[in-house]
């Protein structure tokens, strides 16, 4: 390597330093599938003993608040209570207002996460398209199939009712690996019927919305953390609210690097522990008309024109990520057009 990079760049402040409130996604970021994430109850635990008021943002709609709370419990954080969970269908439900009142009926495609939040804001629940539903809410549960996004066909096509989608996420983490998500199902619906729903989950900003007053907090007071870019990052940047990418779940460094602009975060880590530690400057200097150098502790990357250059590959791999990918910012190009080490897009917590 170049031995440029070897004077480190200076540490700033720890991401939770200053905040109020953490909003915490939970598939991939917490837990998967039933286990805890190594460390994550630990970080959490310890900011909530410092004063941090802690919020779980999921766009999961299979489960009731309260369920999600006892599983938090259960894995070690003790104090969670329901109040602390804001769901995807809490956000749907507040939507659903916008088009329909109270007592309305509704087809509900997904499980008792949706129909107990429905039915709590005085709305009534059918499975079928022959009670002619006023509304179709649809979110994700493993029970859903073909008859399911059949009822849901029936009940919207060639009829202008509002259709509700509690999120759109193509995947989602679970213990054996990476599964389809409810994106996948709203997809098939859409298929069938020839229209897209209404969005309530992240990124749309509705549960940040919601996070914020219900716990009384700024966006500039609140940290959110998540794996996926395309809903946690993107909805903290519609926000207002830093994001912190945690490398424990879906997106890793090759998602990293190619990262729109409205997708990048504020922070990427490895593990939850390091929300309390501080947090290494980046350096970006632009050295011509089509050539930038971007320096994270002691790791240093160059661009010149497409070819991307690891300068000193710095005392850690995350800091070497990091630094890449804020030269690939600073390049304002596409990583598809760049000439990458293959280093870079090495997924190495999952070797």
């Amino acid at each position: 390597m170049f031995g440029f990079g070897n004077k480190a760049t200076q540490l700033g402040p720890a991401p939770l330093a200053g905040r109020r409130a953490v909003f915490a996604d939970l598939d991939g970021v917490v837990y998967r599938g039933s286990h805890a994430i190594p460390g994550a109850v630990d970080a959490l635990s310890s900011a909530e003993q410092q004063g941090v008021q802690l919020a779980f943002l999921t766009n999961n709609a299979s489960r009731p608040a309260a369920q999600v709370a006892a599983q938090l419990r259960d894995i070690g954080l003790s104090n969670t209570d329901e109040r602390q969970v804001v769901t995807s269908p809490h956000a749907a439900v507040k939507l659903l207002a916008e088009h329909l009142e109270p007592g309305g009926l509704v087809l509900v495609v997904g499980g008792a996460g949706i129909t107990e939040v429905l039915e709590g804001a005085g709305y009534r629940v059918t499975r079928s398209a022959d009670d002619e539903p006023d509304a179709v809410m649809q979110g994700f549960a493993k029970d859903v199939g073909w008859v399911h996004l059949a009822e849901a066909s029936f009940a919207l096509a060639g009829r202008d009712i509002p259709w509700i989608a509690t999120n759109q996420d193509w995947t989602i983490p679970v213990a054996r690996g990476i599964a389809p998500g409810n994106g996948t199902l709203v997809s098939a619906v859409h298929t069938a019927i020839g229209r897209l729903p209404i969005v309530a989950g992240k990124p749309e900003s509705h549960m940040f919305s919601l996070g914020l007053e219900r716990f009384g907090v700024s966006a500039d007071e609140t940290l959110m953390i998540g794996d996926r870019l395309d809903t946690d990052i993107l909805g903290s940047h519609r926000a207002g609210i830093d994001g912190v990418l945690v490398l424990t779940g879906v997106d890793s460094p090759k998602q990293v690097l190619a990262a729109a602009a409205d997708q990048r975060p504020r922070y990427i880590i490895e593990h939850l522990g390091q929300l309390a530690e501080p947090y290494p400057e980046m350096v970006v200097d632009t050295l011509g008309t089509d050539a930038w150098r971007a320096r994270v502790g002691k790791a240093s990357v160059r661009i010149d024109g497409i070819t991307v250059t690891i300068e000193h590959e710095g005392e850690h791999r995350l800091n070497l990520l990091r630094a890449a990918s804020a030269a690939v910012a600073a390049s304002n190009k596409m990583v598809f057009t760049l000439r990458v080490p293959d280093v870079l897009h090495e997924d190495w917590l999952a070797a």
